[in-house]
């Protein structure tokens, strides 16, 4: 798997292909949150020094609070992408790469890039000896499958008596609070966390690392000085300390919303985590290449010629337009 990895997100490409204005067409392709919070004034300041120890200071601060972190303070980065490309680093020559399959494709992209033998596995009593570090997506992308603490326990501790490093990928976890490690201090979890989805603010490429403080930085290290900007950090202090149960509410009802489109229309719903839904459908490409001709845009996946998944539309508006193009598919 050398090749680049098609993403959700792909508007520009459907519309090459597919015609109309990016701004008409409803995207569906992500699991990002459609209705961001209102932004805050971002201090002048924040724009025009370099960011500095007090700026991270108070985003780590935040995100401490806001992930329950324990003693640890998490490590901003420019985006969670920007540490999965890290992770080889930290296995040793020869060592072994489990993932548990199938999830976002750039780790094994990545590990494999890198030279390693990656061992996609269907389940956690897969990890042997042999591997020196196991990816989790909890909960998964795309089909939702979640861990709770007590199940990952005897992973963590194998792999500890191993030296070995367990990544834990949370990005969709604001939704799931009850089933985040976050708080752990064995050092040989790794946590990531994206700030950008739950918020519906990806554009900013921020995410959070929490590990222990030789992992945080070294990581730090490898990035170098000033690797997320001041507004990101100026944006994380402010909405990560803010109530966030609105947000939560306008989730749960956009999600509400696209269910009932999706099961009227009498498709399988095989997974879902808040901010995606997976659909189990025997025509899913011919699905997708419908919905494109109503500059309507879902996510393919070329490893399962029928799951098709469905981000949240930002309003019932969205969910009507679904609909419709739904209904003339089922005719």
């Amino acid at each position: 798997m050398n090749g680049r990895i098609t993403h959700g997100g792909g508007i520009a490409a459907a519309v090459a292909i597919h015609g109309g204005r990016i701004e008409d067409w409803l995207d569906l392709s992500t699991g990002i949150n459609p209705c961001p919070p209102a932004l805050p004034d971002i201090p002048a300041r924040a724009w025009h020094r370099l960011p500095d120890q007090e700026l991270e200071l108070a985003a780590r601060e935040a995100a401490q609070r806001y992930y329950g972190s324990g003693d640890r303070l998490p490590l901003p980065v420019p985006g969670t992408q920007s540490v999965i490309q890290l992770l080889p680093r930290l296995v040793p020559a020869g060592g072994r790469v489990a993932i548990l399959s199938p999830t976002y494709g750039e780790y094994r992209r990545v590990f494999e890039l890198a030279g390693f033998t990656v061992d996609a596995i269907s389940d956690l009593d897969e990890v042997t000896e042999r591997h020196a570090l196991v990816v989790v997506v909890n909960p998964n992308n795309p089909d939702g499958r979640a861990f709770h603490p007590q199940q990952l326990a005897p992973l963590i501790e194998q792999l500890g008596r191993q030296g070995g490093y367990l990544v834990v990928d949370e990005a969709f976890g604001d939704a799931t609070p009850e089933i985040t490690i976050a708080a752990t201090d064995d050092p040989h979890v790794i946590v990531f966390r994206s700030f950008g989805k739950f918020f519906g603010l990806a554009g900013i490429r921020l995410g959070f690392v929490i590990a222990g403080k030789p992992i945080a930085e070294r990581m730090a290290d490898w990035l170098g000085p000033w690797a997320v900007s001041g507004p990101a950090l100026t944006l994380a202090t402010h909405l990560l300390s803010s109530d966030v149960e609105p947000i939560h509410a306008r989730i749960a009802e956009r999600w509400n919303g696209l269910y009932q489109v999706l099961s009227r229309a009498g498709l399988e719903i095989a997974g879902a985590a808040g901010l995606l839904t997976l659909v189990q459908h025997e025509r899913a490409a011919e699905l997708h290449e419908h919905l494109c001709r109503h500059h309507i845009l879902t996510r393919r996946f070329d490893y399962r010629s029928d799951w098709l998944r469905f981000g949240l539309a930002p309003d019932m508006a969205g969910d009507a337009r679904l609909a419709e193009a739904l209904d003339r598919f089922s005719r």
